[in-house]
């Protein structure tokens, strides 16, 4: 069975060719560049280059300098680009499906991020239940001591991952088996796809942490839920970890992303 996906047609459209020759040329020079400038860096014709400068002037794309015709990128780029920041989209996308999956399992959820060196709780959908656990959005943690920040930890490129612990303070005032035992645990978590393990903040919980996201493009963001141990058995934690998984994917494909071949939901 052939399984050679077909190739993509290729559309050739000159004038948007053209014109994203010229924004791309403005971008890497520091000073404006004149319409000799630019036709010499494109090879290109003045004449050709021409009408396109004067409609993207008008859009206000690109600036035209009176004293010397020089033309420079306006900042209208950068403020297409954030438009939507990514922690927006994000928040939209998490959610409905974080609010189903709180109603359906009966158990708070909250999404949190990597900010620098701090894990960060941007958003929590609490139990229906009268009796539940809370986390503060906004509230910041070492990602070393929390479940969902070890998840993050271990989902990043080797490279970013070795420059968060070396800024770690909590990772530089462990002995060197300790780092070791850390790293160990780091390539564990990444094996599985998910993380599961005791709370350091509150005896008698276990958090269960699933990422958002595709690690080949960056990991977004990471899904947890924390549960009181009280009753519970491991068949209970595989029941809410898949609830998670699920909710993940959904939130995934949301943003438009890929999910990755993680840990299969049928296990």
């Amino acid at each position: 069975m052939n399984t050679k996906r077909p190739s993509t047609p290729k559309y050739n459209v000159p004038a948007v060719e053209k014109a994203l020759d010229i924004l791309e040329a403005l971008a890497v020079t520091a000073t404006p560049q004149s319409l000799a400038d630019l036709a010499r860096t494109l090879n290109r014709t003045s004449s050709e280059l021409f009408r396109m400068l004067t409609v993207l002037e008008r859009r206000a794309y690109v600036l035209r300098d009176p004293q010397s015709d020089g033309y420079s990128l306006s900042l209208r780029l950068y403020e297409l680009a954030h438009t939507h920041s990514p922690v927006d989209q994000l928040l939209r996308a998490a959610s409905q499906p974080m609010r189903m999956l709180a109603d359906s399992v009966r158990e708070s959820c909250h999404l949190s991020v990597l900010h620098r060196d701090q894990l960060l709780v941007l958003m929590q959908m609490e139990s229906p239940e009268k009796l539940r656990l809370s986390i503060e959005v906004g509230a910041r943690f070492e990602p070393l001591h929390a479940t969902s920040g070890r998840l993050l930890l271990a989902m990043l490129p080797e490279d970013e991952r070795a420059a968060i612990l070396g800024a770690s303070t909590a990772f530089e005032r462990m002995s060197r088996k300790e780092q070791e035992r850390v790293r160990l645990e780091l390539g564990a978590i990444h094996d599985a796809g998910f993380a599961i393990a005791s709370s350091e903040t509150r005896a008698g919980m276990k958090d269960i942490a699933v990422p958002i996201g595709n690690p080949a493009s960056g990991v977004t963001a990471a899904l947890t839920i924390p549960c009181l141990l009280g009753g519970r058995d491991e068949r209970d934690l595989h029941r809410l970890r898949l609830a998670l998984q699920r909710c993940a994917a959904q939130i995934t494909a949301a943003l438009g992303l890929t999910a990755p071949g993680q840990a299969s939901l049928r296990h």
